[in-house]
């Protein structure tokens, strides 16, 4: 095979339809667009336009509601850690922070802080300090011999002290 005997694929590359070019085209004279109209005519954006009629966007109840000052935190696994401490990216003897955890690799950024949650096996003993935890997790953690320290209150720590006062 030469280089000027190179070819595409039979039906590989076909020709675009040229409408607008005559009858003997089969596409003349209205260029297959029908007959008047708006969607005749060029320059029509009809998205969830319904001639008139109400939308079905505003015709659906609303529900729910988006809270604005939402946290998200970024979700971390134990079994994550594990694995980054068994490939040495991650050094159990020293204390485990968020900014270990993005430095190492194990999640992408903080957002408004690191949770970790109890999927997987951890065999290490650890000390992390993270924004939150799951109770399985921390029991998890401390049943391996390591400690936690969450820098952010959980929910029900925060609903007794609200209790409190």
């Amino acid at each position: 095979m030469k280089l000027h005997e190179l070819r595409d694929n039979e039906g590989a590359n076909r020709k675009k339809k040229r409408v607008a070019r005559g009858p003997g085209s089969g596409k003349g004279k209205t260029a297959g667009r029908g007959i008047k109209g708006q969607t005749s005519r060029s320059g029509v954006a009809l998205n969830g336009y319904e001639g008139g009629q109400m939308p079905l966007y505003r015709r659906l109840p609303k529900r729910g509601f988006t809270k604005p000052n939402r946290l998200d935190f970024a979700v971390v696994n134990l079994g994550q850690i594990q694995s980054f401490i068994d490939a040495g990216k991650l050094d159990a003897k020293a204390e485990v922070t968020e900014d270990a955890l993005v430095a190492a690799g194990v999640t992408r950024r903080k957002l408004d802080g690191v949770r970790v949650l109890a999927k997987g096996e951890l065999t290490a003993a650890l000390t992390l300090t993270v924004a939150g935890a799951s109770k399985a997790a921390v029991e998890a953690i401390e049943k391996a011999g390591g400690k936690i320290t969450l820098t952010r209150p959980a929910k029900e720590d925060a609903a007794e002290t609200a209790s409190a006062e």
